[in-house]
């Protein structure tokens, strides 16, 4: 244990990243960054590719980022997984989707797991990082690696810690979000604690692996349930006629007992949509219910629905129907800003709207293309003549870079359900 440390402590330690998504690229950097000399690994032979020829595919890293960390020799990228043998220290940090039916789909998992396995050496740090219910690091992951005659705590070191990844956040990035770690032995947490020691700013020990393991399902399910609250609050607003945003504006006055959450058009992302359902699984199998997150799942799964109720009105209002009108979705990725639309509600908008006979066509400044199977024509500029063409705009996503004023100018009706038309009435409007 204690010449792992000394080499962590010295970066002397090489270190190796499976998975170049948003969490890993981030994450190999930083270490890179920080002096280490790192190896990021990756089935996408295109990532790899872009990598080493130094072209960013995440919002959060630059090309001068990797320019410097590849261009300096502490960062390289393959698709050899067999070059695991050669590092210290390995993150894994690929995809944790739900299956069909809310169970977790660990498979990504599992094949990192089987790679690393067939090239451990004693000695190595193994750190998960993508997102799973408690207990997969002791019941799935330990054992793979025990199986090859090593000893956890003694041969090998064994830890889980949370990323916490906000895409597009100029604020926080990897190396200042407090950084929690949690080891299956305490000899495992100590030699994960001076890991990421070297790198992040703030590093939050905690007892166990399985605590740390909730606490990402912790602060994701806080924010699902909070927004399904404010979500079914929307709703009951709009049925009473009330201005939920002002509502909202006021109760955000009080300095204590408050925090405000916003309603939207359904939840997207890598996280809040799927996290709670990890916990929430987990949970059944301990035979205790989680009737919070399966309600505030329901909620939030139906606002896309509500979404098209409100398109579906004022379309009505205007005489006319859903069936052969023209209606743009103004924003596709999930968030403002970026360029990621996993579980966005604009797809599932954009689909309903198809399903019913709507011409769909669709804006985005910072998304080139749809994912298979979705309808929509591309509208890559926004003038107020195209605008003019429409028979409703719907806000789905904010971009600074869109002009929304200038929407509800041209004529079109506009369901706005970011609050982006602030202040505004017209006749025109609709809020969600």
């Amino acid at each position: 244990m204690q010449d792992l440390i000394s080499k962590l402590q010295k970066k002397e330690a090489r270190l190796g990243v499976l998975g170049l998504g948003y969490v890993g690229l981030p994450l190999a950097v930083g270490f890179a960054k920080a002096g280490f000399k790192v190896t990021g690994f990756d089935l996408d032979q295109a990532k790899v590719d872009q990598v080493n020829a130094c072209e960013s595919y995440i919002i959060d890293i630059s090309n001068a980022e990797l320019a410097e960390t590849v261009g300096s020799g502490n960062l390289t990228a393959t698709t050899d997984f067999s070059k695991l043998s050669d590092v210290d220290s390995v993150n894994i940090c690929v995809p944790t989707p739900l299956g069909k039916t809310r169970d977790p789909d660990i498979t990504y998992i599992q094949a990192a797991v089987g790679s690393i396995a067939e090239c451990m050496h004693s000695g190595m740090l193994i750190v998960l990082e993508s997102t799973t219910y408690p207990g997969t690091t002791e019941e799935v992951i330990m054992p793979l690696l025990e199986e090859k005659g090593f000893k956890v705590g003694e041969d090998f070191f064994l830890a889980f810690s949370p990323e916490r990844v906000d895409p597009g956040n100029p604020t926080f990035n990897t190396i200042n979000i407090p950084k929690v770690v949690g080891g299956v032995t305490a000899n495992c947490t100590e030699v994960a604690r001076n890991l990421y020691g070297q790198v992040m700013e703030t590093v939050v020990p905690v007892s166990s692996v399985r605590v740390a393991e909730t606490v990402k399902l912790l602060e994701n399910t806080f924010r699902s349930v909070n927004i399904g609250l404010v979500n079914e609050i929307a709703l009951m607003c709009s049925a009473m006629d009330i201005d939920v945003w002002e509502v909202i504006e006021g109760a955000a006055t009080k300095p204590f007992g408050f925090m405000p959450f916003y309603p939207g058009p359904g939840l997207g992302g890598h996280c809040i949509p799927i996290d709670p359902f990890y916990l929430s699984w987990k949970a059944k199998l301990a035979g205790s219910e989680a009737r919070f997150i399966d309600l505030a799942g329901q909620v939030n799964g139906a606002m896309p629905k509500h979404v098209i109720k409100l398109v579906t009105r004022g379309l009505n209002e205007h005489r006319k129907a859903v069936n052969g009108s023209k209606v743009l979705v103004v924003g596709v990725a999930y968030k403002s800003g970026i360029d990621d639309m996993r579980e966005s509600p604009a797809l599932d908008i954009l689909e309903m709207l198809s399903e019913r006979g709507a011409e769909t066509s669709w804006h985005d400044p910072h998304v080139p293309s749809l994912p298979g199977g979705i309808n929509g024509t591309r509208v890559p500029e926004m003038t107020p003549e195209v605008v003019a063409g429409f028979d409703a705009v719907v806000i789905v996503t904010t971009h600074a870079e869109v002009d929304h004023e200038m929407l509800l100018d041209k004529g079109p009706i506009v369901i706005d359900t970011r609050n982006a038309l602030k202040g505004h009435v017209s006749k025109n409007l609709i809020k969600l």
